[in-house]
């Protein structure tokens, strides 16, 4: 394992721990709620019920691979509506989309903003639970990145303002004589600097490091070789 994907205990502490996946679903059917927690939950699965978008959006982010099973005709704000709200708000959580009726441009217009189902009702349990399936994988993958993500910003927010100097035009492929010559400061002095960044980032290369700053998308410095 290289050391970019090395956390420390504290990058660790940034996800609230969670063991297992968690299915929301918000409808404002309670007959269809009280099913979907039972089949979902026979799954192994979390869940968590809502009667309406707002009452969802009421509810803290959390951090763990999860899903939405939501209904897209309810009062107040609908399905599509939550769906952009979610799209800027929480782009890491997939939705299925549950309808009472088939309705061409509704699929369309949410298959198109991402949604990973669009099933109409009566559905098989076996096509909810693929849906669900494919849609926590998804979210894995997504928490994963974002896990990491934040932990590259973790280690970036304990350099100092110099080594963040250095960082900027290492990365950039500067020997250390040239970061040397446009921070004013001595070979040595650089190098000490280069040593505790690379440490702090947890990067064994240049190309690591090189990534790392790609992944944080850092400005570039506005020196001049």
């Amino acid at each position: 394992m290289n050391a970019t994907s090395l956390l420390c205990y504290e990058e660790r502490a940034l996800v609230v721990p969670n063991t297992s996946p968690i299915v929301f679903v918000v409808d404002d059917d309670i007959s269809v709620r009280e099913s979907l927690e039972f089949l979902i939950r026979d799954e192994g699965w979390q869940v968590e019920t809502f009667t309406s978008a707002e009452d969802f959006l009421g509810r803290p982010r959390e951090f763990a691979p999860s899903c939405l099973i939501l209904d897209i005709s309810m009062p107040g704000l609908n399905g599509l509506d939550l769906q952009k709200r979610l799209a800027v708000e929480r782009p890491d959580m997939p939705i299925i989309f549950l309808t009472g009726h088939g309705d061409v441009p509704m699929t369309v217009q949410a298959m198109k903003a991402g949604a990973v189902e669009f099933l109409t009702k009566p559905f098989s349990d076996s096509a909810l639970l693929s849906a669900v399936g494919k849609a926590i994988h998804r979210s894995t993958a997504l928490v994963a990145r974002d896990t990491e993500l934040r932990a590259f910003k973790a280690r970036y927010a304990r350099l100092t303002s110099r080594e963040r100097e250095v960082l900027a035009l290492v990365v950039l492929g500067r020997a250390n004589k040239v970061v040397a010559s446009e921070l004013g400061i001595s070979e040595i002095t650089v190098k000490a600097h280069r040593g505790s960044m690379m440490r702090k980032m947890g990067a064994g290369s240049l190309a690591e490091l090189v990534n790392l700053a790609a992944r944080l998308r850092l400005p570039r410095p506005n020196r001049k070789p």
